[in-house]
């Protein structure tokens, strides 16, 4: 049985706000205390204040550990639009991994959308240049290093105009299965139903 004093979460982050409960600028942001009134729960992983999606938020730590430290290989996977059109070689180059510093990102699956994702508008919109195409890509990774993807993306030519997690993936005894943002608009949220909690049986005393 799951230990009832841990809460397990998903949240459509909106643009614009920061990955953390506190802002303590001059000038404070939108954080996550504004959308969600649950104490001491800490996102698995994190979205730059620019992107937008799916976050999972839980105060068992050691669970988030392992959703979040690279060597257990979850994928994670995102909506990326970019400016211009990539053609096969650029898009295989984000396949193979791509340089960027001093490391090589993991093996992605990176597809080409043959026509743009039926998703809200972003507030405030993207910029648009008339003489610039955009173009938008599905792609999973399975490593979540800072602003990852769109370095890729910058690295091999095709700069992000707008970036969404759609779905994290959780792999137990080899099957793979994807917390999406089904049912959730932006700046909603919910706890994870029986069903979904099942694939953390066993895990980390959960």
């Amino acid at each position: 049985m799951l230990n009832k004093n841990y809460r397990y979460l998903l949240f459509n982050k909106p643009y614009g706000v920061l990955c953390q409960f506190t802002d303590n600028t001059e000038n404070p942001r939108p954080t996550l205390k504004d959308y969600i009134p649950v104490p001491d729960v800490y996102s698995v992983g994190r979205l730059d204040r620019d992107s937008e999606g799916l976050l999972f938020l839980t105060n068992n730590g050691l669970l988030k550990h392992r959703l979040s430290h690279r060597q257990f290989a979850h994928p994670r996977t995102y909506l990326v639009q970019v400016e211009r059109i990539p053609d096969e070689t650029t898009l295989n180059q984000l396949r193979q991994g791509v340089a960027i510093k001093d490391y090589k990102t993991r093996p992605a699956k990176v597809k080409l959308l043959k026509s743009p994702p039926a998703i809200p508008p972003r507030d405030p919109p993207i910029r648009y240049r008339k003489t610039v195409p955009t173009a938008w890509l599905a792609m999973t990774l399975t490593e979540g290093r800072n602003r990852q993807v769109r370095r890729m993306t910058a690295a091999v030519g095709y700069p992000t105009l707008r970036l969404i997690r759609t779905a994290i993936g959780v792999q137990t005894q080899g099957k793979i299965t994807n917390l999406t943002l089904e049912g959730l608009n932006p700046g909603q949220w919910r706890e994870l139903t029986p069903s979904e909690l099942i694939i953390f049986k066993g895990w980390t005393g959960s």
